[in-house]
């Protein structure tokens, strides 16, 4: 009988699969080794790119939150402009209602100046202006016996000091031709027509010397012979030399006037005093012959001095009609005091006056 040969618990076949099947874990373990060495770079990669968008959206909320801040700071910048604006906006409404206010005054003022009457037939002194000058100046023309005090010196010429300083040179006629001088007759034709009727008048110009015009003395305010006589002398008149108010207030109060009115355009400039015997103008050459100019000081002391020595009583009122010139600040706040003390008017008159 013929003996069967064992059978084996492995076979070709099985070796097989099993050979297959040990590759196929060789191939896995392969390719699984393969991709972690080829994801590193890469993640490296994704890990910086999230972490330029992490910093990208950190700048971004950063500049958001700076924006938000720039915009709460422009919105109360507005709120500001805006508060100001509405202030604006009443003050304007204030002003338009305030103009509107001077407009309507002004209305009425142009009325009364194209009604006020112009001079009459029997008035001796004619103006064309009507009386809008009695408006603006605000100075009223009375007394019982007005004195008309006229400084004719050279720097009534002109108010600047080249100018004046030209004219000197000048001949008289260039001298009478001055534009203070031309206006400083307009002045007094104003005032002698505002002279009440029942006033008696007189006209006295001073420079170096003193001068009564119209006459010897006084003349009654509706004289047209007398008040004609004034406005040719005037005329004729030279200004020139010095500004000695003392001459004119001493003949002013041998006149014994009630009311001065004095047109002027500064401080004096020389008087009659002896002034080396005064001790407060030791210093003040020009008074004592040693010198041609004299200091502004110099000019406040002597003003003093001859008021103090020559001005009529404090019964006597003064109004001064002060002239623009240049260098000579004083000029107000002195004529203002000794015109304030006799109760009297200090005027400082617009250019376009009268």
């Amino acid at each position: 009988m013929k003996r069967h040969r064992k059978t084996e618990g492995f076979n070709v076949a099985f070796l097989d699969i099993m050979a297959s099947g040990l590759g196929a874990i060789i191939l896995v373990l392969i390719l699984v080794k393969f991709d972690v060495g080829q994801s590193t770079p890469e993640a490296d990669l994704l890990q910086a790119d999230l972490q330029r968008l992490e910093q990208q959206d950190e700048s971004l909320k950063r500049s958001l939150n700076q924006r938000d801040r720039d915009a709460l700071a422009e919105a109360a910048k507005m709120a500001t402009v805006q508060a100001e604006i509405r202030t604006l906006k009443r003050e304007i409404s204030q002003k338009s209602d305030a103009l509107k206010q001077q407009q309507v005054v002004m209305s009425s003022v142009k009325n009364s100046i194209k009604n006020a009457p112009r001079a009459k037939k029997d008035d001796v002194v004619e103006s064309g202006s009507g009386g809008e000058e009695d408006y603006i100046m605000g100075l009223k023309v009375e007394g019982r016996k007005i004195l008309y005090l006229i400084d004719s010196s050279a720097s009534m010429t002109d108010e600047k000091l080249i100018e004046i300083i030209r004219r000197k040179n000048s001949s008289d006629a260039e001298k009478k031709r001055g534009p203070k001088w031309q206006r400083t007759k307009r002045i007094v034709q104003w005032l002698l027509a505002r002279s009440p009727q029942s006033s008696q008048v007189a006209v006295v110009a001073f420079n170096k010397q003193v001068k009564v015009l119209g006459g010897s003395g006084w003349f009654n305010a509706r004289d047209a012979s007398a008040i004609g006589q004034v406005q040719r002398e005037l005329d004729q008149f030279v200004p020139t030399g010095a500004t000695n108010l003392q001459l004119g207030l001493q003949k002013a109060a041998s006149l014994n006037p009630t009311d001065i009115y004095l047109v002027t355009d500064g401080l004096p400039t020389a008087g009659e005093s002896r002034y080396s015997s005064l001790n407060p103008f030791a210093a003040c050459s020009s008074l004592l012959g040693r010198s041609n100019n004299i200091s502004g000081l110099c000019r406040v002391k002597l003003f003093r001095q001859t008021v103090a020595e020559s001005a009529p009583g404090r019964d006597t009122k003064v109004n001064v009609v002060l002239l623009p010139i240049e260098g000579d600040p004083q000029a107000a706040p002195e004529f203002w005091r000794w015109s304030a003390a006799t109760g009297g008017l200090l005027i400082t008159p617009a250019v376009s006056w009268p």
